[in-house]
């Protein structure tokens, strides 16, 4: 994983063989309060969604992300936030380890982050990842899935991880509740997901 300042990614990973990452509500919260200590001095969160065996990411990378990291006085060829992901799946799984009494790989061995250029391609990106639980049927609505960023930008909660002002800045999102509201359904297509009402 290399990764640019100023540059929007959107970083993805799953269950090992498609297995559970999130076993009960206090895994999701365990991992968010991770997100916020390890990744957010590297970057901006702009949009998340955690599901029971996926997680999305979306962020701005901030110029102190760059530094490589360095052990024993030697530079290594590691960024400090493709470090610090590392480290904030590695220390995920431990956790989950001991609570599951499993033993193993958690996470698909490579994490994706994938640059995103243009405009359109950031709000696509941005109403798929607040997509995610109803499109899998979790929710009826994108508001009711507690581990989303989606509850944040309609104002049914404070923003917690977020940065709101990044987001709207880069990503063009509506300001307006009621039109992002509006905008994050319409990009579904209603045939695809017919128990919408």
């Amino acid at each position: 994983m290399t990764f640019e300042e100023n540059n929007i990614y959107h970083i993805y990973n799953r269950g090992n063989n498609r297995q559970l990452i999130f076993f009960k509500d206090e895994n999701y919260l365990f991992f968010l309060k991770k997100i916020n200590k390890e990744l957010t001095p590297y970057c901006k969160v702009l949009a998340y969604c955690l599901m029971p065996n996926h997680f999305h990411l979306m962020i701005f990378v901030l110029p102190a992300a760059l530094r490589l990291t360095t052990s024993s006085g030697q530079t290594k060829g590691m960024q400090v936030l493709a470090r610090k992901i590392g480290t904030l799946l590695s220390s995920y799984t431990r956790a989950i380890n001991i609570q599951e009494n499993r033993t193993g790989s958690l996470f698909q061995q490579k994490t994706k982050a994938k640059c995103i250029d243009g405009n359109d391609y950031a709000k696509t990106c941005f109403h798929y990842i607040h997509q995610n639980p109803l499109k899998a049927r979790l929710v009826h609505k994108m508001e009711d899935w507690e581990y989303s960023s989606f509850k944040d930008y309609v104002g049914l909660r404070e923003e917690t991880l977020i940065d709101k002002e990044e987001a709207l800045q880069f990503i063009e999102v509506p300001e307006d509740f009621s039109l992002l509201y509006k905008e994050s359904y319409e990009v579904i297509p209603h045939h695809k997901l017919p128990f919408i009402r």
